[in-house]
């Protein structure tokens, strides 16, 4: 593989204006194509085949008026009585105007429903589209605000929730802070402007064309909404990571001085090598999983899965022929006095290994390996200890800021109804013959224990549809007991009507989708592993090696779930991060197994082929881990911040779930960089010593070597010839 990469990076150094132009031209093409499509994701997770998903296909086909999405619309005084005549006249205005509102088939009045609090302060009125949210235009949605200005201007407070809402102000671009930080980083590292700025801007190019590509996707899919933003962490965090290998190698060999292009073709058959696998390891990840069987994961893993290939066919090409634009500044340091300092141990990375930071790192770890492997394994299982905690959910607006229109409706109909009132159940009875029927159902559900109240909404053409208001919130488990407990007794309940009952509704919905991304987590993590154990078999063609980077990617994930369960359910530090303690976003556990699988392999493979690499060519085990992991030290810690900074940089999101999703990468990436793979891996392969690189005889014969570290390429251009006998 190494010749292969050196030869197409050469050519792409040749060829650099045409490669260029080329990767310009796909850019272009997937922006003019996305801007065509006008695709837009979605927040809606529903899995097909669950009871809930039955519920909104039935009322679809019978029912469909009902089965539309909503808004819920909360109105509020201070002081007063909100059915004073010239509030209810105010509002009688504002409902009108809603229900004249593009895409609204009904606007529900509050005074004709009946909902108004005990206390006369809050109103619950209703919008109700004639599609799914997926589906209500940006316009629509523009149009409610003017649409309540009569009530508003009357003195009274009106608030807008549900699954279609107006969304808070985004704030902060957190991704420019994020690059930011990582421009910051790639200076210090590389101690020069313009080698800092390469990996960023040849980065842009596969994320520009694979978000691109996401939103042309989501006009004939459904997409979700947090899949674009996964996409875009790993789109820059890999793009830059996989060009600062590569770059970090190519500079070695320009100060060994090779020429240019030379430089080039050997960085992409050494380093590009150890990319190519690294990139593999996460994409075959977030292709894993579509054995969930769950449509939005499997969407949003391939989706990321394209952005991570595009990031590395970039790194592959693209940088290469960076690199024959810049020729030899790529290896010059700045002039400016910050940077200068950098200059010394970017030198000596090239000619004096055994002056490096990382190699003085390395060598104290390796002396004091027993210790320091006892005391990593223990710190990261305390770390470990909260996922015994973990409630899995969706989290609703209750976890939202204050700021946000639909946090403060869900608080108002919270203090004035109850909290059950923002977590309603949606139960569809089918086979229905008349109204009085509907209400026996309703009024047995009423009598269920967790049941505020029971009411039918319509009874027509066969069909009911009853709301039923728990006493608890939508995330408290005993609205998750009360579904459960519904579902179980609908034989009960249906007795003597001839009907068939299912519960849905956004509430149910949530909670159908969270057991089953429970159910599937095992299958998932078995799963990840085999393909790692795989993998790394393949890569490094040796069985024990694969073994402790899987114990070393299980730890990293332990400690990664429970700091997010310590800060987002527990509460820590969340006046810090500006969050409520809610549950454990469903399909977090899934993802973040992907995520960190992919990433612990990339830090394994570059960290052990240095290591590899070393004892290829010495022989000593013990001196090969000082200095290829002294080596892989600084570009390894590098590589680790910057993705570490673009995670933490959605920590200023105003959505909740994208802040536990930065949060939980960037400690994930964190501790598996700088605890596992620089620390507790030297400690265990100093141990191990040359057993490390055991193999059965027959692997020789019958599993190829694919050269991650070069050999048969340095073998090729004449630079072998003092290597030891592979062992």
């Amino acid at each position: 593989m190494s010749t292969y990469l050196y030869r197409l990076a050469r050519w792409c150094f040749r060829n650099r204006w045409k490669t260029l132009a080329a990767w310009v031209a796909v850019v272009v093409a997937a922006v003019v194509i996305a801007g065509a499509s006008g695709g837009k994701t979605n927040d809606a997770l529903t899995i097909p085949g669950t009871e809930a998903q039955q519920a909104l296909t039935l009322l679809k086909d019978r029912l469909p008026a009902a089965s539309g999405a909503s808004t819920q619309v909360v109105f509020a005084v201070k002081d007063g009585d909100i059915t004073s005549p010239a509030n209810q006249a105010a509002i009688d205005r504002a409902v009108t105007a809603l229900g004249g509102v593009s895409q609204v088939t009904s606007a529900t009045n509050p005074f004709q429903a009946k909902a108004v609090s005990p206390d006369k302060r809050v109103a619950l009125g209703s919008v109700t589209y004639d599609v799914q949210s997926a589906e209500v235009r940006t316009g629509t949605v523009d149009q409610l605000e003017p649409a309540v200005s009569a009530a508003r201007d009357a003195g009274v407070q009106v608030e807008f929730g549900g699954a279609v809402y107006p969304k808070a102000a985004a704030g902060a671009d957190s991704e420019a802070i994020g690059i930011a930080v990582a421009l910051v980083i790639l200076c210090l590292t590389f101690g020069s402007l313009v080698a800092a700025g390469l990996p960023i801007i040849t980065a842009f190019f596969g994320l520009i064309t694979t978000m691109m590509g996401i939103t042309a996707l989501a006009s004939v899919t459904d997409i979700a909404s947090s899949a674009t933003s996964v996409a875009t962490m790993l789109g820059l965090s890999c793009g830059i990571d996989y060009a600062v290998f590569i770059l970090a190698r190519y500079r070695t060999y320009l100060l060994e001085g090779h020429e240019p292009e030379d430089a080039a073709g050997r960085a992409a058959g050494t380093a590009g090598s150890s990319v190519v696998f690294a990139a593999l390891s996460v994409v075959i990840a977030l292709c894993g999983l579509s054995v969930v069987g769950i449509p939005f994961l499997t969407t949003m893993g391939l989706a990321a899965a394209a952005t991570v290939a595009l990031a590395l066919l970039v790194a592959l090409t693209l940088v290469p022929a960076a690199f024959g634009v810049l020729g030899r500044r790529g290896a010059r340091f700045s002039r400016l006095p910050l940077l200068r300092r950098a200059e010394p141990a970017s030198r000596t990375a090239a000619t004096e290994p055994e002056k490096l930071t990382g190699t003085r790192w390395a060598r104290w770890v390796v002396r004091r390996r027993i210790p320091v492997l006892v005391v990593g394994v223990i710190a990261l299982g305390v770390l470990t200890v909260p996922v015994a905690s973990m409630d899995l959910g969706v989290p609703g607006s209750n976890a939202l800021s204050t700021s946000d229109t639909s946090r403060r409706a869900y608080d108002l109909t919270t203090a004035h109804f109850g909290p059950g009132y923002n977590g309603a159940l949606t139960v569809v009875a089918d086979d229905v013959a008349t109204a009085g029927q509907a209400q026996r159902i309703s009024d047995a559900i009423s009598e269920v224990p967790g049941v505020a109240s029971s009411s039918v909404a319509v009874a027509t053409n066969g069909i009911a549809l009853i709301n039923v208001v728990p006493t608890t919130g939508p995330n408290d488990p005993a609205t998750t007991d009360l579904v459960h407990h519904i579902r179980d007794q609908r034989t009960a309940l249906e007795s003597g009507t001839g009907a068939h009952l299912l519960v849905g509704g956004v509430t149910a919905t949530n909670i159908d989708v969270s057991g089953k991304l429970a159910d599937a987590l095992p299958v998932f993590l078995f799963t990840v592993v085999a393909l790692a154990l795989v993998l790394l078999t393949f890569a490094f063609r040796t069985v024990i090696v694969p073994i402790k980077s899987v114990i070393g990617f299980l730890l990293s994930a332990g400690a990664a779930f429970g700091a997010q369960v310590a800060v987002f359910q527990w509460g820590w530090g969340k006046s810090l991060l500006g969050i409520e303690p809610t549950q454990t976003l469903s399909f977090l556990p899934v993802i973040l197994l992907a995520i960190m699988f992919g990433l612990s392999s990339d830090y394994e493979v570059f960290v052990v082929s240095r290591i590899k690499e070393q004892f290829t060519r010495t022989g000593d085990a013990r001196r090969a881990v000082v200095l290829g992991t002294g080596q892989s030290a600084r570009v390894v810690s590098a590589a680790a911040l910057i993705m570490a900074s673009i995670f933490v940089s959605f920590i200023f999101s105003p959505e909740p779930t994208i802040k536990e999703i930065g949060f939980s990468f960037a400690v994930g990436v964190l501790v598996d960089a700088f605890v596992v793979r620089l620390t507790l891996v030297p400690a265990v392969m100093a141990l191990l010593g040359a057993k490390a690189w055991y193999h059965p005889r027959w692997f020789s014969r019958y599993v190829p070597d694919p050269d991650i570290e070069g050999e048969r390429l340095d073998d090729r251009l004449g630079d072998g010839k003092h290597r030891l006998t592979k062992v």
